[in-house]
């Protein structure tokens, strides 16, 4: 009876059973082993600072124009958010996927690409600027083929080289003549729009990826050799008046006073009157009086030389050589020749592109059409480029895991 009484005064405590708790998102960041944290920051502050300046410089260039045809002065600032916002997701795709799964896929946007840049070519291709290098989609949007082609042949000449290089010392001479022929296809193709410009690219980009995969220096100085000969017999057969006036201006800037030499002097004009500190944003006489055309294009970096001045302009160079350093050293500590391969392209890429672009507003490069990375305004290079630092995040990421 008192057995009974006691075990019903005892209160019975059941036992507890603690759900495990749950781990907050900031907490998953902060680990060590979160991608992450294993991100290159330093590369993605350095491209975040060039799309913003680039945002402003943009703003700048085009704002009192919009205003004086009664448009939104911020129309062009507002297009390219939305590039950046929609090139961040295609970049963030292109880091997520494993990049040595990218070798099978690299034939299917080799071939894409080629379609792309023969649809420019038929009744769908617009011309634009005197290049017939876009296709003009409904709302206003535009697509230049060639940009997504720098890409396609980074990826393609990472996958032949890398899998002739498991295990060899250097490409075979079969090898060298399989990127040669894999490049030919789409350089026509840009040749045929014309867009000199790509193409000076592309032999860049193809010297760059052969000197890092150990190809004979013969064949470098061979292309290099055949490109010195080919500039100065067969261009001037094949580029048209404009074109080669664009060559002709760098040794004489009084050529074509009313063309490609009156962009490159007002361009150093804008450039010389910014003096070390610039006359601020929105306040340079030359850009806001729009004497400089496609200036927030190819020649925005007139308007940071002018309204940033030395400084700003600087600032531009020296985040572009971030984005170059951080470049190079994912490729050096690439655990495979694919993944140091595909670096290195896009470290050429953007090394040649950014030296041209900058150097044609000096005077010391002639107009080609190209912009400046992560500055100019654009889509279709936007979206490309940030592709290209998504492949580089994606073999650093890779690396690190190893």
């Amino acid at each position: 009876m008192s057995g009974d009484l006691h075990d019903w005064a005892t209160p019975r405590v059941s036992p507890v059973r603690l759900r495990p708790r749950e781990i907050s998102f900031r907490e998953r960041a902060m680990d060590r082993t979160s991608p992450l944290r294993q991100l290159d920051w330093i590369l993605l502050i350095a491209v975040s600072a060039l799309v913003s300046v680039g945002g402003l410089l943009i703003w700048s260039a085009t704002r009192q124009h919009e205003i004086a045809l009664g448009l939104d002065p911020q129309a062009f600032l507002k297009k390219h958010i939305v590039n950046a916002a929609l090139g961040l997701c295609l970049g963030t795709a292109a880091a997520l996927i494993d990049y040595s799964a990218l070798r099978a896929y690299a034939p299917i946007v080799y071939g894409a690409s080629c379609l792309g840049l023969l649809a420019v070519l038929s009744p769908l291709g617009s011309t634009i600027n005197g290049a017939h290098s876009w296709i003009v989609l409904p709302a206003g949007f535009q697509i230049q083929p060639s940009e997504f082609a720098k890409l396609a042949i980074v990826v393609g000449m990472a996958m032949l080289l890398g899998e002739k290089r498991d295990g060899e010392d250097a490409p075979r001479d079969g090898d060298v003549l399989q990127v040669l022929g894999l490049c030919a296809v789409p350089m026509v193709l840009i040749m045929a729009q014309p867009d000199f410009g790509t193409t000076m690219v592309f032999i860049f980009v193809i010297l760059g990826v052969l000197s890092v995969a150990g190809a004979p220096a013969r064949w470098i100085a061979g292309l290099m050799l055949a490109g010195a000969l080919a500039g100065g017999l067969v261009a001037p057969h094949i580029l048209k008046d404009y074109q080669l006036d664009r060559f002709r201006v760098v040794a004489d800037p009084h050529v074509a006073p009313h063309g490609v030499g009156y962009n490159t002097q007002q361009a150093r004009i804008a450039i010389g009157s910014g003096g070390v500190w610039g006359k601020g944003l929105f306040h340079g006489s030359q850009t806001q009086g729009r004497f400089i055309p496609e200036q927030q294009t190819d020649f925005v970096f007139t308007v940071a030389g002018e309204e940033l001045g030395l400084v700003g302009s600087s600032g531009i160079i020296l985040m572009l050589g971030i984005v170059l350093w951080r470049g190079l050293r994912i490729a050096t500590r690439a655990t495979d020749p694919f993944g140091r391969l595909v670096a290195a392209g896009v470290v050429s890429w953007f090394a040649f592109q950014s030296f041209v672009n900058i150097g044609m507003t000096l005077g010391i490069m002639p107009v080609t059409g190209l912009p400046l990375p992560f500055v100019s305004y654009g889509g279709s290079s936007m979206f490309a480029n940030l592709m290209a630092i998504g492949l580089l995040q994606n073999v650093h990421l890779r690396s690190s895991e190893m």
